[in-house]
């Protein structure tokens, strides 16, 4: 007991110690950003809040390397304190990242105050613009492992790889929130659910940053995109929203907050526009709620051209220079120009004229100032390469294997058509089976990700991981359909293919692409497909489909017509290998779904969804021939495993509480199959009568967690009263006295607030 106290008293002594420590760098930092900023000249400071392209001090002659006069006007002339983007043609070695920042490097301490050059690049799921690094799945499949230890580990790896390319700033995580699932960043977000996004936010942060950002194994990260950037309702990229601020206040907002309470050091600016403003011209939502309201201390960055595009698309500004005025007064502190140096010019000439204040442009250095000194950029901007032997490494790629397997989520199992048996005769089959560019998606190696079948010739395609399982002998393979153009001839080779096999493996989905190049009107998977699919459904075989989408398309055409389904989103680099050894069963799945999975286009319904969006008149008056109106094709949170898991014993410590009170949750769970396997509890909280139409339920807590055959585990979660409360009319955060009922899995239960 006494070695217990003195333990304890240690941790105390320790934990003290750490925060003074910390109070005391940032007292430190605070003084030398003040005083290297009251040496600045104006012009000094604007080109700090100057972000350029990289490919915009390329020598014409030579691709991917400086024409040294670009790169000095640049960085002499005009002051650039960042640079983002990657040199052509894409994808440097950590050799040729580290030759590209030390050309930066050299140039900036040939300036008169030597500010190192901040660097900044899209690494969302791994160092995925370096030959060579480990890559990740995308964000959606993060959310599907509801698993915060791996994605806090993996992120902790892209940040170490990072690093080893000399860039110390990611634009990451992505924290939009999705209502339209045709949106085509979809799969950048954590899905539809705002605590699960919140939650997975705070993992990468924590993965990203460490205990001190300016380690140098970490990177500093950039929330995105501020704010309702995914909730347009056309569905296509970059087009307006509407959206009441009680509902942003409710979902959004809270994803940012607890980003920003991890400490992420930046944040990115939307690109679209929320009830007819757009987000980079709102001094309400940049200045007052970011800055003021939620006191976030870190850096605020533009999107690609989205201050020029004030002008010349949301035509709210009359010139560029208006659009610097209005962008920058709102609370902008640095502009991803990035093409030119208007920005540059135009905002010197605003201060000079009075039209904006020097305190404004204080404010902005002074963030840009902060997070280069706490990056530890003035001692060191480039990476010594010896530092980082585990790039690459198969630890990594053990992780990254890892974090794959846990995301892919089987939908459908029936008669157990899974797991395969390795002595059938298998047809691997469809228009994603066979290149790394569908398990990657966008920004891998390149913006829309074309070239991961170069990039990443060394690993395995779905078709390639069945082979190295099965033998090429023993594994039938014809593509079988195109993604977009019809071929009939291919698939009458895949019917005829199929009726020498046991079972097909048809892998579906999407092509590679993200922003605007992914917009598409119909959310059905393409006709060519379905063809396919109907085609090879008519031999009556077991058919296990596996979609590989960044957004579900629509496959109530034929869902009904397949034995199992398995999506395993965009998993990245070891994502074929991973799900091949799902399929077989040498690895349990255990991924669930972060979204609800249509079933019409029209029925978009979320599983938090209002009690109105249930029902319909067929319903109540028990007529057969309407349609359901909640009828998704699979619910949030579905994922199957090849063992059972039973729950039981639900208990809730207290009946009653007062608005003072927590709430203790426990809950027995039971392996009651033959197979270990992994289990995310989920936890649904429902506030049965509210004076806000309440939801129908909504995701409070989740945990993984791990079970022998026959195994029990008691979980227990805490609710606290934040969880029982919502945004009312006024804008604030309440709660109202009444019964709440808590659910998971089977089990249900309710307690009273009085």
């Amino acid at each position: 007991m006494k070695r217990t106290k003195l333990l304890v008293l240690a941790l105390l002594v320790c934990g003290a110690a750490w925060s003074q420590e910390i109070k005391n760098n940032k007292g430190t930092i605070d003084a030398k950003v003040a005083e290297l900023l009251s040496k600045m000249t104006l012009e000094e400071k604007v080109g700090q809040m100057t972000q350029i392209t990289v490919t915009i001090f390329e020598d014409p002659a030579k691709p991917g390397y400086f024409d040294p006069a670009k790169l000095k006007q640049g960085i002499q002339d005009y002051h650039i304190g960042s640079i983002l983007n990657v040199p052509n043609p894409g994808a440097p070695t950590i050799q040729r990242w580290q030759e590209t920042l030390t050309a930066i490097s050299n140039e900036a301490n040939k300036t008169r105050l030597k500010i190192p050059v901040l660097y900044g690049i899209d690494a969302i799921h791994g160092a995925s613009y370096t030959a060579g690094a480990t890559l990740f799945p995308q964000q959606i499949g993060l959310a599907a492992t509801y698993n915060t230890d791996l994605v806090k580990r993996g992120a902790e790896i892209s940040a170490y790889e990072t690093r080893a390319s000399s860039i110390p700033w990611v634009f990451s995580p992505d924290l939009d929130f999705p209502r339209n699932p045709a949106w085509s960043r979809m799969w950048e977000s954590f899905g539809e659910d705002a605590y699960l996004s919140s939650k997975m936010a705070v993992a990468l942060v924590d993965g990203f940053e460490g205990t001190s950002v300016g380690s140098k194994y970490s990177v500093a990260s950039c929330m995105k995109h501020y704010i309702g950037y995914g909730s347009t309702y056309s569905g296509k990229d970059r087009t307006p929203s509407i959206i009441p601020e009680r509902l942003l206040r409710q979902y959004d907002l809270t994803i940012y907050q607890a980003a920003i309470k991890a400490g992420a050091k930046s944040v990115m600016v939307s690109s679209g526009e929320i009830n007819g403003t757009p987000v980079h011209a709102s001094k309400h939502l940049i200045t007052d709620i970011l800055k003021k309201e939620l006191d976030f201390q870190g850096v605020v960055v533009t999107d690609w051209k989205d201050i020029i595009y004030l002008y010349t698309r949301h035509k709210v500004a009359e010139s560029k220079r208006d659009a610097v005025r209005i962008a920058i007064m709102a609370g902008i502190d640095m502009s991803m120009v990035p093409e030119e140096f208007s920005f540059y010019t135009d905002l010197v000439d605003l201060v000079k004229k009075g039209e904006v204040p020097m305190s404004r442009i204080d404010d902005a250095v002074t963030r840009i100032l902060r997070m280069k000194y706490e990056l530890n950029l003035f001692q060191n901007s480039v990476a010594n390469l010896k530092d980082y032997p585990k790039f690459g490494s198969a630890e990594h790629i053990q992780e990254a294997y890892n974090t794959a397997a846990e995301s892919i989520t089987l939908l459908k199992n029936n008669a157990s058509a899974l797991p395969l048996n390795k002595n059938e005769k298998i047809l691997v089959t469809g228009a994603t089976a066979n290149s790394m560019k569908y398990l990657n998606g966008g920004w891998s190696y390149t913006w829309q990700g074309e070239n991961s079948d170069t990039y990443a010739a060394d690993k395995s395609t779905i078709l390639e991981a069945f082979q190295n399982k099965l033998g090429k002998e023993n594994v039938l393979y014809t593509p079988g359909a195109d993604l977009e153009k019809e071929d009939d001839a291919e698939i009458q080779k895949a019917v005829e293919l199929a009726k020498t096999a046991t079972k097909i493996v048809l892998c579906l989905g999407e092509k590679n692409y993200t922003e605007t190049p992914g917009d598409i009107s119909d959310l059905y998977m393409s006709s060519s497909q379905i063809k396919l699919a109907l085609a090879l459904s008519k031999l009556g075989k077991p058919i296990v489909l596996v979609l590989n989408e960044g957004r579900p398309r629509l496959i109530s055409d034929f869902e009904d017509k397949m034995s199992a389904v398995v999506q395993c989103y965009l998993p990245g680099n070891e994502g074929g290998r991973a799900l091949v050894d799902i399929l077989y069963g040498d690895v349990n799945p255990s991924g669930r779904l972060p979204y609800n999975y249509p079933k019409y286009p029209n029925s978009l319904e979320k599983y938090n969804r209002k009690y109105t969006e249930s029902i319909s008149e067929g319903e109540q008056n028990n007529d057969a021939k309407y349609e359901k109106s909640y009828s998704p094709q699979f619910e949030f949170g579905t994922g199957l495993s090849y063992t059972t898991f039973a729950y039981s014993n639900l208990k809730i410590d207290k009946s009653e509480i007062t608005t003072s009170d927590e709430v203790n949750v426990t809950i027995d769970v039971t392996n009651s199959g033959s197979k270990a396997g992994k289990e995310a509890v989920l936890l649904y909280l429902s506030d049965n009568v509210a004076s806000i139409t309440p939801e129908v339920k909504a995701l409070k807590r989740f945990d993984k967690i791990s079970l022998a055959p026959g195994e029990t585990k008691t979980v227990k979660f805490t609710l606290n009263q934040k969880d029982l409360q919502f945004v009312n009319e006024d804008l604030k955060w309440i709660s109202e006295k009444g019964t709440f009922t808590v659910q998971i899995g089977n089990q249900k239960k309710d307690f009273l607030l009085k």
